[in-house]
C-alpha cells in the first residue's frame, strides 16, 4: 500500500483582500465547530458571472418604484422572480433572499453563508457515517477540500471559479477491486440522492465522449432540474493504472514483485446545493427535504395586546423545548421586530418544511396550528394539534418523513413525464428542441454522438444501469445496439 500526502493549499480568494465585504461572511468559529480534521471550508466571494447575475437590463426610474412598491407588499422586502418566467434569475433571487451565498471580490467565485453551509455540512455528515459504514482499506486519502479551476461561464454552487468537494482516491492490488471500489461509491451516492436530498437521479455510465479523462470508466447521477437540464451531481472513475503507470505509483505484491495500482476516485461537490434549490424550489423559495434542513420546525409566536405576550411566548418555549428533547431541529423566531406574517414568508422562502403558530386562542387550547412548506395555502394548514408532548412529536416527525416522501414522488413523477422514449434521430431532436431528455437505443460512433451535440446542444448524460431488456436498433445507425442512452442538454 501506498501512502501519498494530500497537500492543501491556500484557496485563490482567501489571496484578495475581502474586507469591505467581511460582514457578510459566517463566523469563522462556524466552519470550525465539527469538523476540524478536515479543510475547513471557504469560498469567499465575487460578482457570480455578468452572464449569470445580468439576467435583465437595467431598470428604470418607473420599473424600479413598480418594485419597490412591490417588494413592500411583500411584508419582507424580498421579490422573486417567478420560475416559469425566468428560471435563471429565480434561482439566482432565491439565493440571494434565502441567505445561501453572497457575492464577492474575485469574478466566478461566492461565499456560503451559514445557511447555506449548513445544508452543505448535512451532505457531509451523511457521507462521514457512510464511509465508515462502508469501509476503504485501500484509501490514499478521503478529503474535504477548495477546489479552484477556470470557468468562463458561472452559476454560484453549480459552476464557480472556486468549490467545495468531497473526494476520495483508492489504491488497489487487482482490477476487479478497483471496479468494485468505484461501483460501491456511485451506489453511495446514489443513496444520498434519493433518501436524502429526495433527488431522483438516473445512475449510469458515461460514453467514452464523457468519460473522466484517464478513466477507463466514468460512472455518474444525473438529476433532471426544474427547468428540465441535467445536472452531474456526482461521479465515480475508475482510473484503471493510467495515473500509476504515469506517475510510477507502485506497491509490491505477495510475491515480492513491483506492480502499478489500480485506482479510483470519485467525488461529490458544493453543486449538490445547487441541485436541492433547482429540483425542490418554487415561487415562494427555497423548499428543503427535512433529512437536511437546517431548520426543520420554525414557531411562529402570534399575539396582539401586550398582556396575551407572556403566556404565547411561555408556550412557544415549551413547545421548542419538547421538539429539541426529541431530535427536532427547531427554532423559535420570537423577535417582536417583525410581524407575523413577515416571519411566515421568510422562512417560507428559507424553506423551513413546518412552521407551528402559537396565538393566544391555541394557549387556550393546548393546541398549535403547522403548516406544511411544500403544500401552500389552507390545504397545507391544520389546526387544533395538541401540545401534549408525545403527541406533538409524533405528529410532527409523522409530516417531516410525509414531506421527505412527498418530494421524492413529486420529482420522481416530473422526471418520468419529461423523459421521452425515442426510436430515431428526427425524434430524438424532437424531444430535445420541447426541452425534455430523451432515452433511445445507441450504438453508434463517437463522431455521431458529437454530431448529436453540434446539432442539439444535447450529450449522452449517461447509460442507465437499468436496461429494458429484449433487442434493440440503433435509433442514429439502425444497428443493433445492446444499450440505451439518455440525450439532454445540461448545467
Amino acid at each position: 500500500m501506498v501512502v501519498v500526502a494530500s497537500l492543501r493549499l491556500p484557496s485563490l480568494t482567501s489571496l484578495f483582500s475581502a474586507s469591505s465585504r467581511s460582514s457578510h461572511r459566517a463566523p469563522a468559529a462556524l466552519f470550525r465547530r465539527r469538523h476540524s480534521c478536515r479543510r475547513q471550508p471557504f469560498l469567499a466571494a465575487a460578482k457570480f458571472s455578468a452572464q449569470s447575475a445580468a439576467s435583465s437590463p437595467p431598470e428604470t426610474t418607473e420599473e424600479l418604484a413598480v418594485n419597490q412598491k412591490k417588494s413592500s407588499k411583500t411584508n419582507q422586502d424580498r421579490v422573486i422572480t417567478p420560475r416559469s418566467q425566468d428560471f435563471n434569475a429565480w434561482y439566482l433571487d432565491v439565493i440571494a433572499n434565502a441567505e445561501l451565498a453572497d457575492y464577492g471580490p474575485v469574478r466566478g467565485t461566492m461565499v456560503i453563508r451559514p445557511y447555506g453551509y449548513a445544508i452543505w455540512e448535512a451532505i457531509q455528515d451523511y457521507l462521514n457515517v457512510k464511509f465508515k459504514e462502508t469501509g476503504h482499506s485501500n484509501m490514499y486519502f478521503p478529503q474535504w477540500a477548495n477546489v479552484t479551476r477556470w470557468e468562463m461561464r458561472t452559476k454560484p454552487f453549480v459552476r464557480t471559479l472556486e468549490f467545495l468537494w468531497q473526494e476520495g482516491h483508492t489504491a488497489h492490488a487487482t482490477p476487479e477491486e478497483a471496479e468494485e471500489e468505484a461501483m460501491k461509491m456511485i451506489d453511495v451516492y446514489t443513496k444520498f440522492a434519493y433518501e436524502e436530498a429526495a433527488i431522483p437521479v438516473v445512475v449510469g455510465r458515461k460514453s467514452r465522449e464523457e468519460t473522466f479523462a484517464g478513466a477507463v470508466r466514468t460512472y455518474t447521477i444525473e438529476a433532471m432540474m426544474g427547468d428540465r437540464k441535467a445536472l452531474q451531481a456526482g461521479t465515480s472513475h475508475n482510473l484503471g493504472q493510467n495515473f500509476s503507470r504515469a506517475f510510477d505509483t507502485q506497491f509490491m505484491d505477495e510475491n515480492g514483485q513491483r506492480q502499478h495500482i489500480w485506482q479510483t476516485s470519485w467525488a461529490v461537490s458544493t453543486r449538490f446545493v445547487g441541485g436541492i434549490i433547482m429540483t425542490h424550489g418554487d415561487d415562494a423559495g427555497l423548499m428543503l427535504p427535512p433529512k437536511l434542513a437546517p431548520v426543520q420546525v420554525v414557531i411562529v409566536p402570534i399575539w396582539k395586546k401586550d398582556d396575551e405576550k407572556v403566556g404565547v411566548l411561555n408556550a412557544a418555549s415549551s413547545v421548542k423545548e419538547v421538539l429539541h428533547s426529541a431530535g427536532v431541529k427547531v427554532k423559535l423566531d420570537d423577535s417582536d421586530t417583525r410581524t407575523p406574517g413577515w416571519k411566515f414568508n421568510f422562512w417560507e422562502m428559507k424553506g423551513v418544511p413546518i412552521r407551528i403558530e402559537i396565538g393566544p386562542r391555541d394557549v387556550a387550547s393546548g393546541s398549535v396550528v403547522i403548516s406544511r412548506r411544500d403544500v401552500p395555502g389552507k390545504q397545507g394548514k391544520v389546526f387544533g394539534i395538541s401540545m401534549e408532548p408525545s403527541t406533538l412529536v409524533g405528529y410532527v416527525k409523522d409530516k417531516l418523513d410525509e414531506i421527505q416522501a412527498s418530494l421524492l414522488a413529486k420529482a420522481t413523477s416530473f422526471r418520468d413525464s419529461n423523459i421521452v422514449d425515442v426510436s430515431s434521430y428526427d425524434e430524438l431532436k424532437e424531444a430535445i428542441s420541447q426541452g425534455k431528455w430523451a432515452r433511445g437505443p445507441w450504438s453508434a460512433s463517437d463522431e455521431d454522438e458529437a454530431r448529436v451535440k453540434e446539432e442539439t446542444g444535447a450529450t449522452i448524460r449517461c447509460f442507465p444501469f437499468e436496461q429494458p431488456a429484449g433487442t434493440k436498433t440503433c435509433l442514429m445507425t439502425g444497428q443493433p445496439a445492446e444499450e440505451i442512452a439518455i440525450f439532454a442538454k445540461s448545467y
